[in-house]
């Protein structure tokens, strides 16, 4: 069992960074493959970023196409938190971020929806000028 609340949200501009943070009660972050999803109004769910390990030295991470070279998602063992560094926001950007934890692996980055089983609440990103 785990608890994920997202936090950093907020309306920028263009061009701008957020660090969103997903803070994790109960299991550690090491024991679920972590993600990023997001969703813009009408739209479904989309695969942002994900993370894996095999042990504290050991890692490896996945992005969605258009965020690659913008977002970075890391970990904190220590804080058992999962961050997602996102700059140069662009408009499209714009959508509710969700933190989500899978238990089939954390060895193997989980892209899809159904692959998680836990889910923050979100928080809103809105990038606009």
């Amino acid at each position: 069992q785990v608890q994920l609340v997202e936090s950093g949200g907020g309306l920028v501009q263009p061009g701008a960074s957020l660090r969103l943070s997903c803070a994790a009660s109960g299991r550690s972050v090491s024991s679920y493959g972590m993600g990023w999803f997001r969703q813009a109004p009408g739209k479904e769910r989309e695969f942002v970023a994900g993370i894996s390990w095999g042990g504290r030295s050991l890692y490896y991470a996945d992005y969605l196409d258009s965020v690659k070279g913008r977002f970075t998602i890391s970990r904190d063992y220590a804080k058992n938190t999962v961050y997602l560094q996102m700059n140069n926001l662009k408009p499209e950007d714009t959508a509710v971020y969700y933190c989500a934890a899978g238990l089939k692996s954390r060895t193997v980055v989980l892209k899809e929806v159904r692959e998680y089983d836990y889910w923050g609440q979100g928080t809103q990103v809105t990038v606009s000028s």
